[in-house]
């Protein structure tokens, strides 16, 4: 049964986190009863403050629910499975010796939508998180960490939410906090750690934790190619954290993307496991909230300032022409998901045209 479900829902759950979580509602709340409405809008809730990306930690957590430890174990990797066999697929033929034009043309096309749907989702977020002069200031400063600090910005986001816990001089008792560091593990592992254990803001905020080290620090990928990755994982069903493994793969081939995968899952199932029957508690938790007021904002600023270096890589006219076209489709309130699809077609179309395809 979970095995099942939850399978369905890793290969149906296009357009993010809030496909996601739509998906879980209908299947755990409204149709299976599994769970009350109550304890479903706690556990989204306590996820979105927990570090790691929200939809997978919930779909663990319903998992669990419904099938206990090993539930949740398969439930979890039923939901991941699909969309990474699908990016390791893209993987092999993106980052190839001679890529196709047509797998080119795709990302693309993509990549140069992805920066609307990148930046409509950091305004989402600040919506929601940005209130007041401070949390301003905090946003401000992570836009221009990820512009000028590049792997610092992971510094950079814990800072900001320490700082707001210190200014409220609340016990860290109640908040997990994990420190690694980075010398005690190989660079593609550290990588897919911060990925998985920083994942705030529906994902979207790994965007410029994986381009510092990928592409700046590391130079596993060109810029071109990391854009195109995050096309790539926001065209395929399933979390944002799946693009780790095609960073994995430019890294070091297919044992290489499935380490990063792994280690980049491997923070949601162990919060869930450890956190999991204390979500309504966390949920009502000052010093987790005063953190994530703090890292909250500093994560949109993050999200935002991704959006330099994206734009930076395109090199075709057409490339802006489909941004132009994509930020006015997100205006009118077309769906993420089918912007990028267009996004992908008008790339395919470009290179039948015989235009420049990076």
């Amino acid at each position: 049964m979970v095995l099942r479900e939850w399978a369905r829902i890793g290969i149906t759950s296009f357009g993010g986190p809030p496909s996601q979580v739509a998906l879980l509602r209908d299947l755990c709340v409204d149709r299976r009863e599994w769970m009350t409405a109550r304890e479903f809008e706690d556990a989204n809730a306590a996820t979105q403050l927990l570090p790691g990306p929200g939809g997978t930690q919930l779909a663990i957590y319903c998992a669990q629910r419904v099938g206990g430890r090993a539930g949740g174990v398969l439930g979890g990797l039923a939901f991941m499975l699909p969309g990474l066999v699908i990016m390791l697929a893209i993987a092999a033929i993106a980052l190839g010796e001679s890529p196709p034009l047509w797998i080119r043309a795709i990302g693309a096309g993509a990549a140069a939508a992805v920066v609307a749907v990148v930046v409509q989702a950091g305004l989402a977020l600040g919506r929601t998180s940005v209130r007041g002069a401070r949390a301003a200031a905090y946003l401000v400063i992570g836009a221009v960490a990820v512009v000028f600090l590049g792997p610092g910005v992971v510094a950079v986001l814990l800072a900001c939410g320490f700082a707001e816990l210190g200014r409220r001089r609340l016990s860290v008792h109640a908040w997990p906090v994990i420190v690694a560091g980075a010398a005690t593990l190989p660079a593609l592992a550290w990588t897919a750690l911060k990925v998985g254990a920083l994942s705030y803001g529906g994902g979207f905020v790994i965007i410029p934790l994986m381009r510092a080290d990928a592409v700046d620090t590391h130079h596993w990928m060109s810029g071109t190619e990391f854009a195109n990755a995050v096309a790539y994982g926001q065209l395929t069903p399933g979390p944002v954290v799946h693009t780790v493994a095609m960073v994995g793969w430019a890294a070091s081939g297919l044992g290489g993307a499935l380490l990063a995968a792994a280690i980049g899952f491997a923070p949601s199932f162990l919060m869930v496991f450890l956190f999991g029957h204390r979500f309504v508690a966390l949920r009502e938790s000052a010093p987790a909230l005063a953190f994530l007021d703090g890292a909250g904002p500093a994560a949109v600023g993050a999200i935002l300032g991704a959006t330099v270096p994206l734009v930076q890589v395109l090199d075709e006219w057409w490339q802006f022409a489909v941004l132009a076209a994509a930020a006015l489709a997100l205006l009118l309130r077309a769906s993420g998901f089918w912007v990028l699809v267009g996004g992908a077609a008008c790339g395919l179309l470009a290179g039948a045209a015989g235009l420049g395809v990076p």
